[in-house]
């Protein structure tokens, strides 16, 4: 194992500038607890969602439901169609493969590539001892195996498996010990080396949370809700 790229799996021994045609892969250290960025102070009404927010749920609702209905209506050609489009705006899958301890692997596929394409990536990133012991990717939630051996999922491409443009994997061992969130992944020292710090998320914008604020009360609205808190005794005795 070294540290220039992995050769791709479908490519023969004898391919010809086969490592300056892969593009190079990423690897990511494993986030601790301390390292988190502290959890943003959230105002009440953040929670609250607006009617824009309602509306587009339900637009997407009502877009996945008739989707589901017209499915069936489909033919051949034109799903052939959707599939050629889909690959036409994503060429190429990002993949990134998440061990138990959170370091993680990425990598860019060609979106027509098989499931084995990443299986043999992240093989080749194990280490020697490790090599021999098989592994599942799957996805969570909800859980999905992506298993070679299940015809459903090895003939199909990494679009057709709806994993384009890009998508985490998780990975388990068939060997537990090496499935403990404490047990570091058992990455070639040469992969280990190549890592580096996980980007940081996103901070929240404080302004977002202003435009979600009610509008300021009227002086109307605020004198009648501040008549109705006078006692009953208090305005008995304004009357006399």
């Amino acid at each position: 194992m070294t540290d220039t790229p992995i050769p791709h799996p479908e490519q023969g021994p004898n391919s010809e500038n086969l490592v300056e045609e892969q593009p190079t892969y990423k690897v990511f250290k494993p986030l601790g607890v301390m390292l988190l960025p502290p959890a943003p102070n959230l105002p009440d009404d953040y929670f609250t969602p607006t009617p824009a927010d309602l509306k587009a749920a339900q637009q997407t609702l009502s877009a996945k439901t008739q989707a589901l209905v017209d499915a069936p209506l489909q033919l051949r050609a034109v799903r052939e169609a959707n599939e050629k489009a889909k690959l036409d705006r994503w060429p190429n899958t990002t993949i990134r493969i998440r061990f138990t301890d959170r370091t993680q692997l990425e990598r860019v596929f060609p979106s027509t590539d098989k499931i084995r394409s990443v299986y043999a990536f992240v093989r080749g990133c194990l280490r020697e001892d490790v090599k021999p012991i098989k592994f599942i990717l799957y996805q969570s939630p909800p859980k999905r195996d992506l298993k070679v051996s299940d015809p459903k999922v090895r003939d199909l491409s990494l679009a057709e498996l709806r994993l384009a443009p890009s998508s985490v994997l998780l990975l388990r061992f068939e060997d537990e010990t090496l499935n403990g969130s404490s047990v570091p992944a058992p990455l070639a020292s040469s992969v280990l080396s190549r890592a580096t710090d996980l980007p940081p998320p996103p901070e929240y914008d404080a302004s977002a949370s202003s435009s979600r604020q009610a509008p300021p009360t009227s002086s109307s609205t605020r004198s009648k809700s501040e008549q109705k808190k006078i006692p009953k005794w208090l305005k008995l005795g304004q009357k006399k």
